[in-house]
């Protein structure tokens, strides 16, 4: 319940009684904001991350509270953006927690028009066989003068800018390795 407004709590009084003619501290804080706490302070352990949106790397710290991420900010020990996060990365809490995030593997058949759930297991090996199939499908072993090409052109690579660069590495690796010669990342186009 809230207290009874008097005469005294007429907010130009509060100034000029604590001092604060320009109404900028004690005088104009609410009763609630005095007993506010950050979500910062309840947090049982801070885990430092990197920002998933692009490929700048910026560091940030991860609050949990019960095994729950209860706030993300920007770690001020990272030498690549020193605190600061844009408006993606401050933002990043409400990815992680967002009640309609999808948590599983969805799967809509050719010519289907719903999706389906299906197991994660399931969606790796079709994605496997399907990348050996298609590898298998667009090999050229030789070239019509008969000089060795052994490349694909079945496959395609197209790697994302939140990837850092040892992810990125081993991707390119993965797709020399299969023939392919069509690897492109994002952050360069």
């Amino acid at each position: 319940m809230e207290a009874k407004k008097t005469f005294l709590s007429w907010p130009v009084l509060r100034q000029v009684r604590s001092g604060d003619f320009l109404g900028r501290g004690p005088a104009v804080t609410s009763e609630r904001t005095r007993t506010l706490q950050p979500r910062t302070s309840t947090a049982d352990r801070v885990v430092q991350s990197v920002c998933p949106y692009c490929a700048v790397g910026c560091g940030q710290k991860v609050y949990v509270k019960d095994e729950k991420v209860v706030q993300i900010e920007g770690d001020p020990d990272s030498p690549v953006s020193r605190g600061r996060l844009c408006p993606k990365g401050s933002a990043s809490e409400q990815l992680v927690n967002n009640a309609t995030r999808v948590r599983e593997v969805l799967y809509r058949r050719p010519g289907g028009t719903d999706w389906e759930r299906m197991p994660r297991a399931t969606a790796v090996e079709m994605i496997a066989q399907r990348f050996v199939e298609s590898r298998r499908a667009g090999w050229q072993d030789h070239d019509e003068k008969g000089r060795p090409l052994r490349r694909t052109m079945g496959i395609a690579s197209l790697g994302g800018a939140t990837l850092d660069n040892e992810e990125n590495y081993l991707i390119k690796k993965l797709f020399t390795a299969a023939g392919a010669i069509q690897i492109e990342n994002q952050a360069r186009i």
